[in-house]
């Protein structure tokens, strides 16, 4: 008899649970998303359903605009496309004399200690380390100029067209791209197993030699360890003239999504924003955003306008 009623009571259990999970996919298939209960502290911004290219949201999707560490997934890519010639175990020096744009930048890697390319490429995407990004691109097989040449070529076949990059590092706001483009680059990224692992590292332990020692790094993007997020790739990017940026990939309402978000307003409005759209995805309604960080935004598309109107 008790046998029986603990069947039946797990019978009716698994129903339910059932019942449940095809409840939210119904409301994940039938949930009406309108724009304009999105409200971000991006300038800049495109959300894309991967599973049907469909453009769910936009802001500004075609301005060229500086995107500072953003360009490391760039720097990545070259890096992974030359590694016939520069294979990822090889150790290698850190050396930054051919970036003008690093100096007096400060780090947490020393000049002339040494890093298998492998966690050098780590650094440059979880850590967003410069010095990390910059000796990448001076080891590179056919040399420093070689390397940013490949950049823009490599721009070109992911059909970037509006892109451009001076530098590894995304340090110079000469390095420019579009919300559009990048989301052509994240989903490149994403499909690439070992920049989607690197990027989406939470920690690690580094231990350098000559001479060796040891550092521990982490991701800049802190939604990585966050349990409630499925991220496929990611990465953060600051400099003055592109404000706090984030590219990202993830699973959000059983469906993957690219999410650009380019010149927020704060120091963590890029990860606010971020929450902002799983919460649209998720309910159709994002939550608002500080009135500071709104005011930041009309000036900025005051000031984009206004340069249209010259040009």
């Amino acid at each position: 008899m008790h046998c029986l009623l603990g069947r039946c009571l797990l019978g009716r259990c698994l129903l339910i649970a059932l019942s449940l999970f095809i409840s939210g996919l119904v409301h994940a298939q039938t949930l009406t998303l309108d724009p304009s209960q999105l409200q971000l502290a991006s300038v800049h911004a495109l959300i894309m359903d991967l599973n049907t290219n469909e453009v769910l949201y936009e802001r500004n999707p075609d301005a060229i605009v500086p995107i500072a560490s953003v360009t490391k997934m760039m720097t990545a890519m070259v890096v992974l496309d030359d590694v016939k010639n520069a294979p990822l175990d090889e150790w290698i020096t850190v050396d930054i004399s051919q970036t003008k744009e690093m100096a007096k930048v400060f780090s947490h890697v020393r000049i002339g200690s040494q890093l298998q390319r492998r966690d050098m490429l780590l650094l440059a995407l979880m850590a967003s380390e410069n010095r990390a990004a910059a000796t990448l691109a001076h080891h590179y097989s056919g040399g420093y100029p070689a390397f940013i040449k490949a950049m823009n070529a490599k721009a070109a076949a992911l059909g970037m067209s509006n892109s451009r990059f001076v530098e590894p590092t995304g340090l110079s706001p000469e390095n420019v791209s579009t919300p559009r483009d990048l989301a052509r680059l994240i989903q490149a990224s994403a499909r690439d197993p070992l920049i989607a692992e690197l990027s989406t590292t939470p920690k690690k332990d580094m231990v350098f030699r000559a001479p060796r020692h040891l550092r521990a790094f982490y991701n800049t993007n802190p939604l990585v360890r966050n349990d409630h997020w499925s991220i496929d790739a990611s990465k953060t990017g600051y400099i003055n003239q592109a404000g706090r940026c984030l590219v990202l990939q993830a699973e959000i309402q059983n469906r993957h999504v690219a999410i650009v978000l380019l010149d927020s307003f704060g120091k963590r409005s890029h990860i606010g924003d971020a929450g902002r759209v799983r919460r649209w995805l998720e309910t159709g309604k994002s939550g608002s955003v500080h009135p500071s960080a709104l005011e930041y935004v009309q000036r900025r598309q005051e000031i984009l306008l206004a340069g249209k109107g010259t040009s």
